[in-house]
């Protein structure tokens, strides 16, 4: 996303205690200090969509929607889908207690032709959305938003978003892998107790569109983004890595856990994306920011809500040519401790109070 530049940043030492985010724990071994606790779907019984195998050019929206729809109707199950090509005139819209499950990366869910003459609830064109559903997973599967065929810059383009968490609780969104993208690839808004575990992402279109985000939590709270592989950078178009992005209410309780991320052209590994409302408790550990014009950053649109109580422990910065770090603002219980750079610039805060910079590392 798009960012201001404008700041006065300083290094100061000070002291602090920081809240760990309810959603985040459980310890778990190595770096990545906690882990995910939402269940998402506990659906056991299986209801089937088997595609014909290879390619096919058959619409499948209508057959899936209706698998998901029964089998929430029914108190939820896994509808599961074989490996194949399923490819969509319409977004899929997840049901309670539904868990929506692929192969692995062999079966492919992929805007059709006919994807952009529908739009989601909100005007935008998901792929898959969840609108408020509750105890639902998006789990094994490639989503292929065909951002490299079909011209997505549509009105409402950035409205709903590729992978489409929205005014939903306890989601879990793991093992997907998401192509071609012409928004933002998994986005969280307006939501509390997700998961966003395991996933892919990438961008590898040129010139085509811009604002491509990684994995963006947008007003949401309570939950925590771990383990994913996010890579904005193959092509031209890609943009921030990762967002924690306040605008309507407060981003916070968000813990992002040993992600390997790399920001593209337009934008950073990670950003702090606030407007008036703020951001708070947000745990940043073990992650590995590369490749990007900087490492982890603030920026402020429509308003300069205050950052309070974040942890940036034990990540490794490489071969940022920006700053490592370049968190300013109104700041408040902002620590930096035991994080190393490899051929990426300072860590740069703001003052104040309870803030503080140690234990950091500039070597290979």
């Amino acid at each position: 996303m798009k960012r201001s530049f404008s700041r006065v940043a300083a290094m100061v030492l000070a002291s602090s205690f920081l809240g760990v985010p309810a959603q985040a724990e459980t310890a778990v071994e190595g770096s990545t200090a906690m882990s995910c606790v939402a269940t998402g779907s506990t659906a056991a019984t299986v209801s089937r969509v088997e595609a014909p195998g290879g390619d096919s050019t058959v619409d499948w929206a209508g057959t899936i929607q209706a698998a998901i729809d029964a089998s929430s109707g029914r108190g939820g199950e896994v509808v599961q889908l074989s490996a194949g090509t399923y490819l969509l005139s319409r977004p899929l819209l997840l049901r309670d207690g539904v868990t929506l499950k692929g192969a692995g990366s062999a079966t492919r869910v992929k805007a059709g032709p006919q994807f952009l003459e529908s739009t989601g609830p909100f005007g935008g064109h998901p792929l898959i959305t969840t609108n408020g559903a509750s105890g639902v997973t998006i789990s094994d599967l490639t989503a292929d938003h065909s951002g490299d065929t079909l011209d997505g810059n549509m009105p409402n383009r950035l409205t709903e978003y590729l992978i489409d968490v929205r005014y939903s609780t306890n989601v879990v969104v793991e093992e997907v892998t998401t192509v071609n993208p012409f928004t933002y690839s998994i986005a969280v808004v307006a939501s509390s107790g997700f998961c966003i575990r395991n996933n892919t992402t990438s961008v590898s279109t040129n010139g085509r569109y811009d604002q491509l985000d990684g994995i963006h939590i947008l007003d949401a709270s309570f939950g925590v983004v771990q383990g994913n592989t996010v890579d904005q950078g193959q092509g031209d178009d890609g943009d921030d890595g990762l967002v924690a992005h306040s605008m309507g209410e407060p981003v916070h309780d968000v813990a992002y856990l040993g992600n390997t991320v790399r920001g593209g052209r337009h934008g950073s590994a990670m950003q702090i994306a606030v407007g008036k409302a703020g951001a708070y408790n947000l745990t940043i550990v073990g992650n590995r920011f590369w490749g990007s014009s900087g490492g982890l950053v603030t920026g402020y649109y429509g308003g300069k809500g205050p950052v309070t109580n974040v942890e940036v422990r034990d990540n490794r910065f490489e071969d940022n040519p920006g700053l490592s770090v370049d968190i300013f603002g109104k700041l408040t219980g902002v620590v930096l401790s035991g994080n190393k750079a490899c051929r990426s610039g300072a860590f740069q805060i703001n003052p104040g109070f309870g803030s503080r910079v140690d234990s950091l590392g500039y070597s290979c």
